[in-house]
């Protein structure tokens, strides 16, 4: 019996991992117990994400536990031991200004969750795979010394410049930055999550996102960016974008994409990788022309307002480099660009 194990499994990229391996007739042991209701409320809640996977998945089971409970998670490793044979992390809290507000918490959820995992898993099944879903926020607000320049609907890094043409990769300093608290708590985890591959020789990897989205995302104000631009669009919701004039470029990576990404490392797993992965120069796109494909794309006008004061250690421009991930697995390809993605957000939400 081949398992995969994976935390979140009711989030966006959980769930898209739970379907995905369990159609690769994997038996897939899901941990979630709706965090992301007590971060954002109950409009965030993903319970009816896990109630729509144990009624369409032949080989899924979904367990309660908080990822900080070290004694309910050994027993759910003890039990299934050296069967486990893929672990996917997704289970976070996300979000910048929620971070500020409980740091501890943030913290204890971020870092020491992860630990208990990493530990698990050496004690238990040190062959398994060991993917974590970390963030470009690691690099804190050091993108933003790039030299940037303002075009009418974005921010643009200049030409020229070693970042221009493919994006950001990991050269980029972790250190002498303002990660936000959330970025903090995530790199700690993800240095963790490095160091179990160098000094234990584990198979781990910390997949550096950029906006992860798609379909099955809950979107909140402070968690979300599409899927919550999307959600003010088609219930007439004003949308409020914090500083840069609504010019901050994101890139976007559609959840199967990503779970594409893992599968590949699954097959031929390194020990103690960073890889930055997102949506590159495939897909990519600022808040502003979000807005105008959105209002295209749905023929509904968004009520919206720009603030003046920007979240604190949040980026003007970000583009992942998925260059090093392709050299190690050059047959990744995407299958979603920007228009895919918002066309398939549009529709879910419409037909919710």
């Amino acid at each position: 019996m081949k398992i995969a194990l994976i935390t979140g499994s009711s989030g966006l990229i959980g769930s898209e991992a739970c379907r995905f391996w369990d159609q690769k007739g994997f038996s897939v042991i899901g941990i979630d117990n709706d965090m992301r209701s007590y971060f954002f409320g109950a409009d965030a809640s993903t319970l009816s994400t896990e109630n729509k996977l144990k009624s369409s998945l032949q080989n899924f089971s979904s367990h309660n536990i908080d990822i900080r409970n070290l004694d309910e998670l050994e027993k759910l490793f003890s039990k299934y031991s050296s069967d486990i044979e893929i672990i996917i992390h997704t289970a976070a809290q996300p979000s910048h200004d929620w971070a500020a507000k409980e740091p501890l918490t943030d913290y204890s959820v971020n870092a020491t969750g992860t630990m208990n995992l990493l530990e698990l898993t050496r004690k238990y099944c040190p062959k398994a795979a060991f993917i974590f879903t970390s963030t470009n926020k690691v690099y804190g607000d050091t993108p933003n010394r790039l030299p940037l320049s303002e075009l009418e609907y974005r921010w643009e890094v200049e030409k020229g410049h070693s970042f221009h043409e493919h994006g950001i990769d990991e050269s980029m300093s972790v250190d002498q930055s303002k990660h936000s608290l959330f970025g903090a708590s995530k790199l700690a985890a993800d240095v963790l999550v490095q160091e179990y591959g160098k000094y234990f020789g584990m198979n781990t990897a910390a997949f550096r996102g950029g906006c992860l989205t798609g379909p099955s995302h809950k979107g909140a104000e402070l968690h979300g960016f599409l899927a919550y631009l999307i959600k003010c669009a088609m219930e007439g919701k004003h949308y409020t974008i914090f500083g840069y004039k609504g010019k901050q470029v994101r890139d976007n990576i559609h959840s199967a994409d990503l779970i594409k990404a893992f599968w590949l490392y699954y097959q031929n797993p390194r020990s103690g990788e960073v890889y930055n992965i997102g949506g590159s120069r495939n897909s990519n796109i600022s808040i502003l022309e979000a807005i105008n494909k959105i209002e295209e794309f749905s023929g509904k006008r968004l009520s919206y307002s720009v603030s003046d004061k920007a979240r604190s250690g949040d980026h003007i421009w970000y583009i992942s480099d998925i260059r090093k991930f392709r050299s190690h697995y050059p047959n990744f390809e995407y299958d979603y660009d920007i228009d895919n993605i918002l066309k398939e957000m549009l529709n879910a939400a419409s037909n919710d």
